[in-house]
């Protein structure tokens, strides 16, 4: 495969094939400097034509709650009550700086993701 930019969906799945022939390529080698060079590519590909939302803070609670190992009880203790816990969960009350950093550092989760904007259900509120 020569390197050209991506410009359509079959350039994307070529890439994508090259890519996985270079796995594992040493670094430094030819077919390592091919395979970085592809991978900036199609990253760059990716993030124009599929780009990922970004996280919310309140999916981000119930994915370390589901997935996680974590619990709503374990949360209200972090919060300091189940009625807080409960409001933030079902969309009724925002995070605060002070929530946000007592749950980063317990549950090791990034900052910038639970303290990104997020919608409150205003049917709830």
């Amino acid at each position: 495969m020569e390197i050209r930019p991506i410009r359509s969906e079959a350039d994307h799945a070529e890439a994508l094939r090259e890519i996985d022939r270079l796995w594992g390529a040493p670094p430094g080698s030819p077919e390592g400097d091919r395979l970085d060079v592809l991978a900036t590519l199609v990253e760059a590909y990716e993030n124009e034509h599929h780009p990922i939302a970004p996280a919310d803070p309140v999916e981000m609670l119930h994915y370390a709650i589901d997935d996680m190992g974590r619990s709503q009880a374990e949360l209200a203790e972090l919060l300091g009550s189940r009625a807080r816990a409960s409001e933030i969960l079902n969309r009724k009350r925002h995070l605060t700086l002070a929530q946000i950093r007592t749950i980063s550092a317990a549950w090791r989760l990034p900052i910038a993701v639970l303290a990104a904007p997020y919608r409150l259900d205003r049917d709830a509120a």
